[in-house]
C-alpha cells in the first residue's frame, strides 16, 4: 500500500457537487461514501464561481449528511483556465526542471506566467537523444483560489488540486489496470466541459477539454421544443414531466439529442484527429465514456460510429467493493458514469512526511 491516507474526493462540477470516500486496506478498496447534490444553474458558469455561498453550503450539507470526519479533500478543475501540454526538453534533474519550468512554460501558455500555478511531471526519458518528455500543467490562480475557498468555507481542507483528465486516469487504472501495449481514450462528458485523456501504454499522451457537455442537450431541447429548462432536463433524462403543459413526442426529443450528439461527437473526433496527426501510434483500441450525459445510449453509439472505435461506459466501481447494506446496486449503476471524477479524486492520498 502507498503511504499517506486517502482524502475525500470532492468533484465540484458546474451543475452538481459529488463527494466520495474510499477506504483502502490489505483487503482492497471499499466505497464508504458516495453522494451528490445539484447546484443552481447560475452558481458556477464557465468554470467561474458566481455564487460561492451556494457552492460552499452544498458541500457543507453533503459533508454533514454523510458524517464525513476526514478533513483533507482532493478537488479538481477543468476547462479553458487549465492548460496541459506534453513538451520535449533536454534531460535534466528534478531541481533543474523546477528552476527552469517557468521560463519553458511561457512558450506554451497563453496566460501571464504570474497568473497561473504550474506543475510538471516527467513522462519518458530518452538518454540516447538526450531528451525527455514532460507533462506541463498550468491553471489560473483565480480559479484555483476560488475552488479552494469554497472548500475551506465548507469545513474541508483542499490538500490536493488535480485536473479532471488525470482523475479519469486514476479511476481507470484502479479499475482496469494500465493496459500496456494499448491506446485507449477516456472521455468524461460533464455538464459544461468534456475532458479527453488519451492513454497510450498506460501513460497520458494527449489531453483536451471541450467546452461542450450535457447542458447543450438541455438547452437545445428547451430552445427547439419551446419548453421550460426544467422540463427539457427531464426529457433529456428520459423522464417526461407529468405536469408539463404539453407532452412532447419521444421522436422529437430523440431528434434533438441526435443532432447534439453528432455535434459533440464531431468536436471529439477533431481532437482525436489532431492526436492521430501528432502521434506515432494512433490506433485506438477502445473509448471509455463517463460523466452524467454518458448515460444517454445514443451519444455512445454516435461517437462509436464517428470514430470507428468501440465505445463503452466506464465503471468506476469495477474493482471497488461496497457494503450492499449501505449502497444499493441499482443506485450505483445509475450514478456510476457521473461518479468517475469523484472516484478518481477519492483514490488520491496525502503525502506522508
Amino acid at each position: 500500500m502507498a503511504k499517506g491516507k486517502n482524502v475525500v474526493g470532492l468533484d465540484i462540477g458546474s451543475s452538481t457537487v459529488k463527494i466520495c470516500r474510499i477506504k483502502e486496506s490489505s483487503r482492497g478498496r471499499m466505497l464508504s461514501v458516495l453522494d451528490m447534490a445539484a447546484l443552481t444553474p447560475e452558481a458556477i458558469v464557465d468554470g467561474s464561481m458566481m455564487d460561492a455561498t451556494v457552492v460552499s453550503d452544498t458541500i457543507r450539507e453533503l459533508v454533514k449528511r454523510n458524517r464525513v470526519k476526514v478533513k483533507e479533500a482532493a478537488i479538481s478543475v477543468a476547462g479553458h483556465s487549465v492548460i496541459i501540454k506534453k513538451i520535449p526538453l533536454p534531460i535534466m534533474t528534478e531541481e533543474e526542471l523546477e528552476e527552469s519550468i517557468a521560463w519553458e512554460a511561457e512558450q506554451y501558455i497563453p496566460f501571464d506566467i504570474n497568473d497561473v500555478y504550474l506543475d510538471v511531471e516527467t513522462l519518458v526519458t530518452r538518454p540516447a537523444q538526450g531528451q525527455m518528455d514532460v507533462l506541463l500543467v498550468a491553471a489560473k490562480k483565480e480559479m484555483i483560489n476560488d475552488y479552494c475557498a469554497v472548500t475551506r468555507d465548507a469545513g474541508l481542507e483542499p490538500a490536493i488540486v488535480d485536473v479532471d483528465a488525470f482523475c479519469l486516469q486514476n479511476m481507470f487504472e484502479a479499475n482496469y489496470g494500465k493496459l500496456t501495449g494499448q491506446t485507449v481514450v477516456l472521455i468524461d462528458i460533464g455538464a459544461a466541459v468534456s475532458s479527453i485523456n488519451v492513454l497510450s501504454d498506460g501513460l497520458t499522451t494527449f489531453t483536451r477539454d471541450i467546452s461542450m457537455g450535457g447542458n447543450q442537450f438541455t438547452e437545445e431541447i428547451q430552445k427547439q421544443l419551446n419548453i421550460k429548462y426544467e422540463e427539457a432536463e427531464a426529457y433529456k433524462l428520459g423522464q417526461p414531466p407529468s405536469d408539463a403543459q404539453r407532452q412532447i413526442p419521444p421522436q422529437e426529443v430523440e431528434r434533438v439529442i441526435m443532432n447534439v450528439s453528432e455535434w459533440l461527437s464531431g468536436e471529439i473526433q477533431r481532437s482525436l484527429d489532431f492526436y492521430a496527426a501528432t502521434s506515432a501510434d494512433s490506433r485506438i483500441a477502445r473509448i471509455y465514456l463517463s460523466g452524467g450525459a454518458a448515460n444517454m445510449p445514443m451519444l455512445g453509439r454516435v461517437i462509436s460510429r464517428t470514430s470507428g472505435v468501440p465505445v463503452e461506459l466506464a465503471n468506476p466501481f469495477r474493482n471497488i467493493s461496497y457494503d450492499p447494506r449501505q449502497f444499493d446496486e441499482r443506485y450505483l449503476e445509475s450514478v456510476a458514469a457521473a461518479s468517475a471524477v469523484s472516484v478518481g479524486l477519492a483514490l488520491r492520498r496525502t503525502v506522508e512526511s
